[in-house]
């Protein structure tokens, strides 16, 4: 065996330093985080649906708030960053705290990795990208990703209590994109005994966890399980290399400025339909949790959701899919089936 084939069978699994407070009330110890970290000037940003729970916050951090931003836009748009940055400037802050859903955390870490200041991040909705070294920016109808342990939050908060008034349609929109995260691990090139074992799990919890949540909204218990797959679903996109999947969602989210969640949610089945014949090991195991055709199980869930549930719906041009499918086949993410512009084209027409 030679050495470069030796070499492509050794899998690297890394792991990223990182500190978790987990259970109810844990958002009543960020002051003290705060403290250990040394902060003394907090930039305390936060998503309008978080606008209750960061009123709370901000009156438990006293004098060390030094200024709020609550104008975080989906996608991270480096124009926003450069507006947080100029706060941080005046108000001379050494540390931000993020509150609220995927907008907040991606502006938080932008900043941080901008200035090197430490950061908390306090998730209410299920994105995952919490505890993940990825950061995606769009600037000009362009979104970039890149990946960098720096970019990862040193601390993270996972309070159920700040998740008990998302709405059914959040709810939903948000398990379907952290599922994605977990479903696309599981035929990542980068797989590990590891990842498998926590995409699995994750995967599990939320098709269990999900339909009871949405029937009961305020079940403490469904909300804990939920926010704790999530957890592990964004894990496995800390560990794993995006495909298809995340692929397609920046670049129709990037172009067409596309809420986030609404659009993983809707074409997640699509996805999952076009590479699961070629990859049998995740089949086999998707086919184990969700007890039958797992993307008819996830294409149930996303169209039951009281909102827009094809791309036609969420305002995507139809002559515009040519142009994102040859966009992708031209410099495609690691897939188990290789992305041509013709089949991705034939994709993205289901999905409108």
């Amino acid at each position: 065996m030679s050495e470069n084939t030796a070499a492509a069978q050794v899998a690297v699994h890394e792991t990223l330093p990182s500190r978790v407070l987990v259970g109810r009330g844990a958002r009543r110890e960020i002051p003290r985080e705060i403290e250990r970290l040394g902060a003394r000037r907090v930039l305390l940003v936060a998503t309008g649906s978080a606008r209750a729970a960061a009123d709370d916050l901000a009156g438990a951090l006293g004098a060390r708030l030094a200024a709020r931003f609550d104008r975080p836009a989906v996608h991270t748009p480096v124009s926003v960053t450069a507006e947080a940055m100029k706060l941080v400037e005046e108000t001379s802050a050494d540390a931000v705290v993020a509150i609220g859903g995927g907008s907040a955390v991606g502006l938080a870490k932008a900043v941080s990795t901008r200035t090197g200041m430490p950061q908390i991040a306090v998730p209410t909705t299920y994105a995952g990208s919490e505890v993940t070294p990825v950061l995606g920016e769009t600037e000009n109808g362009v979104k970039t990703t890149r990946r960098d342990p720096a970019i990862a939050p040193g601390t993270v908060v996972y309070d159920p209590e700040l998740t008990l008034t998302m709405p059914a349609g959040l709810t939903l929109t948000s398990s379907l994109n952290a599922l994605a995260h977990a479903v696309e691990a599981l035929w990542a090139p980068d797989a590990t005994a590891v990842s498998d074992a926590l995409a699995t799990e994750s995967i599990d919890g939320i098709l269990t966890a999900l339909p009871a949540v949405l029937a009961d909204p305020t079940g403490i218990a469904g909300r804990e399980r939920l926010q704790e797959s999530a957890w592990l679903a964004g894990l496995c996109l800390a560990r794993t290399r995006m495909g298809l999947h995340h692929q397609l969602a920046h670049a129709l989210g990037g172009t067409f400025d596309l809420p986030h969640a609404e659009l993983h949610a809707l074409l997640l089945a699509h996805v999952m339909a076009f590479n699961l014949p070629s990859a049998p090991k995740a089949g086999a195991r998707l086919r184990r949790i969700s007890g039958g055709d797992p993307a008819a199980v996830v294409g149930r869930l996303a169209r039951s959701y009281d909102g827009p549930t094809t791309l036609g719906a969420l305002g995507v041009p139809r002559d515009g899919l040519r142009a994102v499918a040859e966009r992708v086949a031209a410099r495609p993410y690691p897939n188990p089936r290789l992305p041509e512009a013709e089949a991705l084209t034939r994709l993205l027409e289901e999905a409108w």
